[in-house]
């Protein structure tokens, strides 16, 4: 699954298409599952936006934003539905519902 503008705008088809044909979807953001989708993992967005605030506050106390490195997301976050799961006829292995950071029941 894309992170592309247009699959965020058409999520809800996107999700409802994959359910109806039985197609398992790990997708990229944790607004899929959340919306029906089986499950996602991908860059925990809560902490990158505290991270930017770090950015800001430097740049306020006069840091050159040119200077600033380019920093990668550092904490990923897997999201499962377990009723999409179940709907989609899968029986998912314990150990990853245990390294889960959220469950969806």
């Amino acid at each position: 699954m894309t992170a592309s503008a247009s699959a965020l705008i058409h999520r809800n088809q996107i999700i409802a298409l994959a359910t109806r044909l039985r197609l398992p979807n790990v997708y990229p953001f944790r607004y899929y599952p959340s919306h029906g989708g089986l499950a996602s993992y991908g860059p925990d967005q809560i902490d990158q936006y505290k991270r930017a605030a770090g950015y800001v506050d430097r740049i306020l106390k006069g840091e050159n934003p040119a200077d600033l490195p380019v920093q990668a997301p550092t904490r990923y976050e897997l999201v499962v539905n377990l009723k999409t799961a179940r709907a989609l006829g899968l029986e998912l292995p314990a150990t990853l519902l245990a390294r889960a950071d959220e469950v969806i029941e």
